[in-house]
């Protein structure tokens, strides 16, 4: 089929290198405008823009969608259908409209639950024992369209938001062809979301990161690996903020936010974490052992 691919992320990339592979015709990538970054604050094209120049597939990066120009170039690429995994714009109606097969989108999560931006990370932080992808065809709304496929994986105990994301991708690229291929032979069947268990998973806010020694373990734990590795859950130490990448529970009691041994196991309301892995900023992320011999942490130390 004649497709157009709107996405933006890391998360995108497999699905968009799966549908040129199963021979499917792009005619155009959409993705968010490039940002400056790095020391030289040069225009860093998104991940998607990128692989879409690799395949020498035109790529555009408009700001709004919201206008009858954007609507009327949308409907001139003549695709039959359009995918969308991540994209970061909302599409409003006559883009919705401009394509004969509608637009299909890749949301990593088990629709109705964690509609929205941060599906992987709130699924994680909520302490959810599965997680999954739904492809759906999308409407009016956000994340409200019906479910086409969807398919099911259990989250590890530590396992983390950039290890989950990982396996996400790679299952949503294996899904939307087989959506695609029902697409084209007529027979992709399409079920509403059922209006009960509805959640949204907002945007992850940086003031969200501060750990909090005062919750129980279990909660500190999937804050860590929910926020792992970005944008990283962190405490203070003698004023300089230190990332937790890694963690998993520990043994012992005491006043939250105190070290209890030379393990870096960390008393929390009702037990405690043992952190795994730990970054200083501006430093590459090491085991916790390492960063003890520089850092010198006694039992007894209270962490921020």
């Amino acid at each position: 089929m004649r497709l157009i691919f709107m996405g933006t992320p890391d998360f995108a990339v497999p699905t968009l290198i799966e549908i040129v592979g199963r021979g499917h015709e792009v005619v155009a990538v959409y993705s968010r405008a490039p940002k400056p970054a790095g020391r030289g604050m040069d225009l860093q094209p998104t991940p998607i823009e990128r692989e879409a120049r690799r395949f020498g597939i035109p790529v555009l990066t408009p700001k709004t969608l919201r206008t009858d120009e954007a609507a009327a170039q949308f409907h001139a690429h003549n695709a039959d259908a359009a995918v969308v995994v991540a994209y970061g714009l909302i599409l409003p109606v006559p883009i919705l409209q401009a394509v004969p097969l509608g637009c299909f989108n890749v949301h990593a999560s088990l629709l109705p639950r964690w509609r929205g931006a941060a599906p992987i990370n709130r699924a994680i932080m909520a302490g959810d024992a599965e997680s999954g992808v739904c492809v759906m065809k999308m409407a009016e709304g956000l994340d409200t369209g019906d479910v086409a496929l969807e398919e099911r994986l259990a989250i590890g105990p530590d396992e983390t938001a950039g290890e989950l994301h990982d396996r996400l991708a790679a299952l949503g690229a294996r899904m939307m062809p087989v959506a695609l291929s029902a697409l084209e032979r007529g027979t992709l069947q399409l079920t509403p979301q059922p209006n009960e268990g509805v959640t949204y998973a907002n945007k992850i806010d940086k003031s969200e990161a501060r750990i909090e020694w005062g919750k129980p373990w279990q909660e500190v734990h999937n804050h860590i690996r929910g926020l792992s590795p970005f944008p990283g859950a962190w405490f203070e130490l003698a004023g300089q903020r230190i990332k937790v990448l890694r963690s998993t529970r520990g043994d012992g009691r005491g006043a939250p936010g105190t070290v209890l041994d030379d393990q870096l196991i960390i008393a929390c309301r009702d037990g405690a974490v043992r952190l795994t892995e730990v970054q200083r900023a501006g430093k590459h992320p090491m085991k916790a052992d390492e960063f003890l011999r520089g850092a010198k942490i006694a039992a007894g130390t209270r962490l921020h």
